[in-house]
């Protein structure tokens, strides 16, 4: 099968009725269709791409996996729906002559006193409207902390996840996505493999016997390589010091 939309569920449900089922990502079966798409077609190249001794295959998660994993998606949201909502209320300011440091706490402590020192020169109306979003970040900030702390039981429960964590430079987060995303790493041969599925190796464009090395291809879960690559720069950020 096509890893589409639900083919963890219905990899599942054959699996339980006796079938094996391998799930194939669609750039890799889009090659073998030679018509237009259609039903027919896209059965036919599904066929002929199974085939092929080198096709790479993706891992049938469990529905544990794809809990915590849509617990990180709406955590991903609502960060930068966080973000966003902060940069708004800066600018909003900003166009009144009221600049705020950088960083979301510095709204938090600086707003309320600016806004109070400005009460004669900003309409009440603009006053309501920025406490409005303030409101707003806040219960953003909260969702996601709980989101956190959700986050936080599972990986105290996931002997893997806790081992990930003894990593410098992964966390909770990172460790519990990395488990939930990759589940069983013998899937893998060896390392390196794992790190061309998160698109941490270089990108090639390589043609008569020339070695071209480009960077980073960025092919894999992009949610992954950001969590791996805040991690180093914390890590290399402390033995800097």
């Amino acid at each position: 099968m096509e890893a589409c939309g639900s083919a963890h569920y219905w990899a599942r449900r054959l699996t339980e009725l006796g079938h094996t089922v391998k799930l194939m990502a669609p750039q890799f079966v889009k090659p073998y269709v030679k018509t237009n798409k259609h039903d027919m077609a896209d059965a036919e190249a599904i066929c002929e791409a199974i085939a092929r001794p080198t096709m790479r295959f993706v891992p049938i998660k469990t529905i544990d996996q794809q809990a915590i994993l849509a617990v990180h998606r709406v955590r991903q949201g609502l960060v930068k729906a966080r973000t966003a909502q902060a940069n708004q209320i800066r600018g909003l300011l900003a166009e009144m002559g009221l600049v705020v440091p950088k960083g979301i706490k510095q709204l938090y402590c600086l707003v309320p006193p600016l806004l109070d020192e400005a009460k004669d020169v900003l309409p009440a109306s603009f006053r309501q409207l920025i406490e409005r979003l303030l409101i707003q970040l806040k219960e953003l900030k909260r969702q996601v902390d709980e989101l956190e702390l959700e986050i936080l039981h599972w990986h105290r429960q996931n002997e893997a996840s806790r081992n990930l964590e003894t990593i410098p430079g992964v966390g909770p987060i990172t460790a519990s996505a990395l488990v939930a995303s990759v589940g069983d790493a013998r899937n893998f041969k060896n390392g390196r493999q794992l790190a061309a599925w998160l698109g941490l190796v270089p990108k090639q464009h390589s043609t008569g016997g020339k070695a071209r090395l480009q960077g980073i291809s960025k092919r894999g879960d992009c949610y992954l390589r950001t969590l791996l690559i805040h991690g180093a720069r914390a890590v290399t950020k402390q033995a800097e010091r």
